[in-house]
């Protein structure tokens, strides 16, 4: 899964990242996306998915890789047809911006397109950083689960999947970091949708 993930996230010297921003259409869209819970049809699904990839279990469904390199840990939540491009794109802004109340900034969001032989690659990409005003009466500044970063990766304009994971200091004027786990189950621990919920999909099917 490394070498993946290392073909798809090249270091080279020179990145063209650009903002990555909403047209008010775009804006709109979302924010009708939010309201109708459209969210919940896949929360609960990737949640469990996660907790079985964890647990060492095979399950039928939607597909969850665990992310643990170096300090990093997360997840990759991979794309289903069944979800659609746009609902995927809105799942993807929704994530971070669920992770914002716990004590984060939106420090930047970010898009690059880069072309290889074979295949397009465009990563989106929203960085998340803990509030600076936030120390305790120690002096340590709380990192709650440290940097938090959220990515959605297409070929060739394809969805292929998402990528969120926790990024903690190791510096010793932070504090403890909590578990990426416990910052999954926040965002991720919802209901299941309702039968209008799940009838709505395919409203929101096309990018």
């Amino acid at each position: 899964m490394s070498s993946f993930l290392q073909r798809l996230f090249p270091s080279p010297a020179t990145d063209s990242w650009r903002p990555l921003v909403r047209t008010a259409k775009e804006e709109q869209r979302h924010v009708q996306w939010v309201r109708d819970q459209m969210y919940l049809n896949w929360l609960e699904p990737y949640y469990k998915a996660y907790h079985f990839r964890k647990a060492h279990l095979s399950r039928t469904g939607l597909r969850v890789q665990l992310l643990q390199e170096d300090s990093r840990e997360g997840a990759i939540l991979f794309y289903d047809p069944s979800i659609g491009p746009g609902n995927f794109r809105h799942f993807f802004d929704y994530i971070a911006e669920q992770t914002l109340p716990l004590g984060y900034n939106a420090s930047t969001s970010d898009q690059r397109v880069r072309h290889h032989p074979e295949y397009t690659e465009t990563v989106l990409k929203h960085f998340l950083k803990p509030k600076p005003r936030s120390c305790t009466h120690t002096g340590r500044c709380q990192q709650h689960f440290g940097n938090v970063v959220v990515d959605l990766v297409l070929i060739n304009g394809q969805p292929g999947f998402i990528r969120f994971f926790s990024n903690p200091f190791q510096d010793e004027i932070f504090t403890t970091p909590r578990p990426f786990a416990e910052l999954l189950d926040t965002v991720f621990n919802q209901p299941p949708p309702t039968e209008a919920t799940q009838a709505r999909i395919k409203s929101y099917y096309r990018a």
